[in-house]
């Protein structure tokens, strides 16, 4: 059966979106299902919050923004600022919307119990953060550019540097993942997750561009990555729900 599209809505084209199962990324043999899911009946809960409005931010603290002040020292690595907007298929901004993300560190690992490769750690930063979108669309999170590490895919396999991405809408079911690379990484053409995207010019999409008139003097360059949650220009997602 085909459901019928609402008026104006423009869905984004074949290839946007990567496939559950992708033989190149093995471990998604295990991950995407090999049946239908099956529906079931939203309830309260799922439809209604998180309440992420202005004057219901509490939950965000002072440092969520600046991935470099969360700790006693200084994180070690480049500094950078992440920054865009977020944005429906009519390019309108889309306030209230929380923005996670989560990296690696400068040497390429994470703070995780089961990434043990010989990066060093970095007592000074977790890689994690979170804001709201304000009234403009607009996020903005001070960080660490992140470094390439193995993950044992392939073949001496390396993920280029990337941050993740986590967007919540109005209802918690209302969720989206994602990932931003950077501009002319040399780790593009062997990686399986960045080339399980299949339409090329989708891919471009989530490459960040550098911005020299963000960047802040002696301080940190500016990467800018705007977020477009659905139409033609579409950012890539991890599990789309067209």
């Amino acid at each position: 059966m085909t459901l019928a599209h609402p008026a104006g809505y423009r869905p984004p084209p074949p290839g946007t979106h990567p496939p559950l199962d992708y033989p190149g990324y093995k471990s998604t043999s295990l991950r995407a299902p090999s049946q239908a899911p099956i529906v079931l009946r939203h309830r309260l809960t799922e439809v209604t919050g998180p309440l992420l409005t202005a004057g219901h931010n509490d939950l965000i603290g002072p440092s969520d923004h600046d991935l470099t002040t969360q700790h006693a020292g200084e994180p070690i690595g480049q500094r950078i600022i992440v920054f865009g907007r977020v944005l429906d298929s009519d390019g309108r901004p889309v306030p209230d919307t929380l923005v996670e993300v989560w990296q690696a560190n400068a040497s390429g690992r994470y703070p995780h119990k089961n990434d043990n490769w010989a990066g060093a750690l970095d007592p000074n930063f977790t890689g994690g953060g979170r804001v709201l979108t304000d009234n403009k669309g607009e996020y903005s999170f001070t960080t660490i550019k992140p470094g390439a590490y193995p993950w044992g895919n392939h073949r001496n396999a390396w993920r280029p540097a990337h941050i993740h991405f986590s967007l919540f809408g109005r209802a918690f079911t209302q969720r989206l993942v994602t990932q931003m690379y950077f501009p002319d990484d040399p780790l593009f053409g062997q990686d399986p997750i960045f080339n399980s995207v299949p339409d090329p010019k989708a891919r471009e999409r989530m490459i960040s561009t550098f911005d020299l008139e963000a960047t802040q003097p002696d301080w940190a360059l500016a990467y800018r990555w705007d977020i477009v949650l659905r139409g033609r220009e579409q950012t890539p997602f991890e599990e789309p729900h067209e």
